[in-house]
């Protein structure tokens, strides 16, 4: 049990740690995206039938039987050349017969096997020839699947090459696709979630950019772990209410400053002149229970004035107020910004 509570209090100061370091967290990256490096090229696993590319072993063919030899029986000797020659022409003569005999059996076992190893040859030759009519259509089937991955290939290809183009002539579609692979490679933490929404004004060269940051009821409320020996029980101590209203609100204004950062600085070609940026969370309106948007941060952000930040040494809720945002004074009691006088997306 004591073994469970380091686990937890280990896996809650990770926690903690994560969320407090949103902002540092994407400041050693690089967030530009060389698209280059989205192409892709085919690739193609093993043939998965190289067992069809071994021929059907030829069978060895069934030995024939050794001839049989005529036994002569002795001829006889002594007195038996005098008295026995009847009874060794009879002898002979009973050899003989069984020696036909035997010739003719043997010659029968001959074409049996001779019928037995015919009919091994053409069952080997039929499966031979099977095997390369299986061969012949799963190498199609293979080259066919092949080809595919290459067509599918190419057409990736062709988009990233036509998506390069348009960027460079500042497109709607290029731009918003762009900033849409540099989000998608935003990674936050499994306990803080965030998605955007967004849309490029050419006319403007503004990016309106709305992010989703998660309510404050997700984050854990528990400052330790502790085991009790006498009821063998965990329990826990919870953070202050002020301990949890920093922790969210820091969160919140990281939040805000990261999106323009990473937004900003992945936009090399200076496309991106302003974001019109808000930043919020959808949950249960304790007022009304019905699920609404609360906003938290509203602020018009310029390029060039944003990038002389030096974000690795700011307190976020003070750069906020230095770009002129309207925050709220407590995202984590559900206060919305009031943001009247601000250019929101």
């Amino acid at each position: 049990m004591e073994a469970e509570v380091k686990r937890l209090d280990s896996e809650l100061e990770l926690i903690y740690e994560e969320v407090d370091s949103l902002l540092a967290a994407t400041l050693g990256v690089d967030d530009h995206v060389d698209l280059e490096t989205l192409k892709t090229v085919a690739e193609h696993p093993p043939f998965d039938r190289a067992d069809l590319e071994v021929a059907v072993p030829v069978p060895e063919p069934a030995p024939n039987p050794p001839e049989p030899a005529l036994a002569h029986p002795p001829a006889p000797r002594g007195l038996g050349a005098l008295f026995g020659k009847k009874r060794h022409a009879k002898a002979v003569e009973k050899a003989r017969a069984a020696y036909e005999i035997a010739v003719a059996a043997w010659q029968e076992e001959l074409a049996a096997i001779a019928t037995v190893n015919e009919a091994a040859k053409k069952e080997h030759a039929e499966a031979e020839a099977q095997r390369n009519i299986d061969l012949e259509r799963e190498r199609a089937r293979y080259d066919a699947e092949c080809a595919k991955r290459e067509a599918e290939a190419e057409k990736h290809n062709e988009g990233v090459d036509a998506l390069i183009v348009n960027l460079g002539y500042g497109t709607v579609e290029a731009v918003q696709d762009y900033v849409s692979i540099v989000l998608s490679n935003s990674v936050y933490p499994d306990s803080f979630p965030v998605n955007h929404e967004f849309d490029f004004d050419p006319a403007a060269a503004e990016l309106r950019l709305r992010v989703l940051v998660p309510s404050p009821a997700s984050l854990p409320d528990t400052r330790l772990h502790k085991y009790v020996k006498s009821t063998d029980e965990i329990t826990k101590t919870t953070l202050s209410q002020k301990a949890q209203r920093d922790r969210y609100c820091s969160a919140v204004f990281q939040v805000a400053l990261r999106s323009l950062h990473e937004v900003f600085e992945a936009d090399r070609r200076g496309i991106i002149k302003t974001i019109a940026l808000e930043v919020g969370t959808h949950t249960i309106d304790p007022a009304t229970g019905r699920d609404d948007f609360f906003l938290f941060v509203a602020t018009g952000a310029e390029r060039l004035a944003f990038l002389e930040l030096d974000l690795s040494n700011v307190v976020p809720d003070a750069t906020l107020a230095h770009l002129g945002a309207s925050v709220s004074k407590n995202p984590f009691a559900l206060v919305v910004a009031d943001a009247s006088g601000v250019r929101r997306s």
